[in-house]
């Protein structure tokens, strides 16, 4: 008999794991390629992924609360459908996890580099290294130092939006719908990528306590959370800075505080990417 994980992982972890696996290049990248399709309306257009989204998140919710086991989307096809599909689902997930992996790391070395002047490949491997060191460590360390990640990111983008927004101009919203409805159906599927992760702590459903109860609010209360942090940093992105200063720019979050913080508000910036 296959031995039972340990049920280490509470309600925090829950939402600390499920809102890391969101926040990320999606945000941090993403917003200022998203605006060459839709314009100022790319603010809806993550309004609309993050409900576009949540099919998925019920539906994986229900699913990992009937069938609480490490495995995931795995688990589930090869108990409806047989191991092979299963063995092929699972195999996508894996390479899924590994381009977002890969995605985030690339899109965040770009705010390192702000600060030092480091190959950005190099400094890419180098934080995935870091990682993986830390995921041996054990689920309950690891689930730790979730939380503590999430929480500095997350006070540090908090931060920036509420520092930010009276920096908002009202002008820069007026040809909203600039990029017509095709410019907003794009941006919209374009930025989906950015919750993708939301169904990820699905994966490790046999090391939560009380799945029940903790996988639901954890992926419901992690996605609305989001979607709502999302929304306000690009009203921010948007609102804060012209078009043409961000046009072209991998770093747009670093760029406006650069103009609406204080002179370290950049270097907090690059702590949260």
């Amino acid at each position: 008999m296959a031995k039972e994980l340990e049920r280490d992982l509470g309600l925090p972890s829950v939402l600390a794991i499920s809102i890391g696996a969101m926040v990320g290049s999606g945000i941090f990248i993403l917003p200022t390629l998203a605006m060459k399709m839709a314009g100022p309306a790319v603010v809806l257009a993550y309004l609309l992924a993050g409900v576009l989204v949540l099919p998925a998140a019920l539906s994986k919710a229900e699913m990992a609360t009937a069938m609480p086991e490490a495995g995931g989307t795995y688990v589930y096809i090869e108990r409806g459908m047989g191991p092979l599909l299963g063995t092929i689902a699972g195999i996508g997930t894996w390479f899924s996890l590994s381009f977002k992996g890969a995605l985030a790391l690339v899109g965040g070395a770009p705010y390192i580099v702000l600060l030092f002047d480091v190959p950005t490949q190099a400094l890419a491997l180098g934080i995935a290294a870091v990682l993986i060191v830390v995921n041996l460590l054990g689920v309950k360390q690891t689930g730790r130092i979730q939380v503590a990640l999430v929480v500095v990111m997350l006070a540090a983008m908090v931060w920036f939006v509420g520092g930010s927004l009276g920096d908002v101009d009202p002008v820069r919203f007026e040809e909203f719908f600039d990029g017509g409805l095709g410019g907003l159906l794009a941006a919209t599927g374009f930025v989906y990528v950015s919750y993708a992760g939301v169904t990820k702590v699905a994966s490790v459903a046999e090391e939560i306590e009380n799945p029940d109860r903790n996988i639901p609010l954890g992926l419901l209360g992690s996605l609305g959370f989001t979607t709502l942090l999302y929304v306000l940093v690009v009203t921010v992105i948007v609102g804060a800075a012209p078009t043409a200063d961000l046009a072209g720019s991998s770093t747009p979050v670093a760029d406006v505080a650069g103009g609406t913080l204080v002179q370290w508000g950049v270097i907090v910036i690059v702590v949260a990417a």
